[in-house]
């Protein structure tokens, strides 16, 4: 996991407060494998709130809220800004977010500003928007507005996203939460970040990884594509002539 993902996880530890409520959670899926013919796949994500390991309490009592933020594997990205110069659209500014999620899904069982302020869902890194101002290194007011544009991009792709209705609670304490992961969901580590509120108080969370990865001739390509980039390159030259000329044979005929 990257340097982000590892000091949100050590942020979010710290800042756990002494509750007398656990979380016990499980994924349907730890490792989702992509093919030529993956066109998305379904995950489930469920648990229940307990008391406490050593807790006198025998029950729990709410209500209680669900969050949980899906991260894909971080990268660097470049967002641009084009204008109109004398008739031609050129790139004439541009905001580099380091170590940024390729892919980012938050579901809820509430309107996120119902279960808590704006500044819990910030510290917490459940808005998007907290992940833009970790990752730049512009000044503030130009990463705000270079960062609405790409949280909007990469929620067009269906890579970013919200869900305030995608956590249902079977039971007082017991919730479940389904997501579909795209054909396009990159491939890498992912975490699902797991939090339970409590009168707009962060009283539990969790944390837990999958894999999604490329396999057969799919993996083969990626692995080439970046261990051996000049024979790959070659490769791909050679069949595209080879396809041309095919093309003109049978054409001719």
């Amino acid at each position: 996991m990257t340097r982000l993902l590892v000091a949100l996880l050590l942020s979010l530890l710290l800042a756990l407060p002494a509750s007398a409520e656990r979380l016990v959670s499980q994924l349907s899926n730890e490792s989702i494998e992509i093919t030529s013919s993956f066109d998305g796949e379904r995950m489930t994500f469920f648990g229940s709130i307990a008391p406490d390991a050593g807790s006198e309490q025998k029950f729990v009592t709410g209500p209680f809220h669900v969050v949980v933020v899906v991260l894909g594997p971080t990268q660097d990205r470049v967002a641009r800004e084009k204008t109109h110069n004398f008739g031609i659209w050129l790139n004439t500014d541009r905001v580099e977010f380091d170590n940024f999620p390729s892919y980012l899904q938050v579901l809820s069982s509430g309107r996120l500003t119902d279960i808590t302020d704006v500044t819990t869902l910030t510290a917490n890194g459940i808005l998007p928007e907290a992940y833009t101002l970790a990752a730049s290194t512009a000044d503030w007011w130009k990463t705000e507005i270079f960062s609405r544009e790409l949280v909007r991009l990469m929620g067009e792709e269906g890579l970013f996203g919200i869900q305030e209705n995608g956590v249902n609670f079977l039971s007082d304490n017991f919730y479940s939460a389904r997501l579909t992961l795209p054909s396009n969901a990159p491939p890498g580590p992912y975490v699902a970040l797991t939090f339970v509120f409590k009168d707009g108080e962060v009283i539990a969370r969790k944390s837990e990884g999958f894999s999604v990865r490329k396999i057969g001739f799919e993996r083969f390509l990626a692995l080439s594509a970046v261990q051996q980039p000049l024979l790959y390159g070659l490769i791909c030259v050679l069949l595209a002539l080879f396809t041309g000329w095919l093309g003109g044979a049978l054409f001719k005929r």
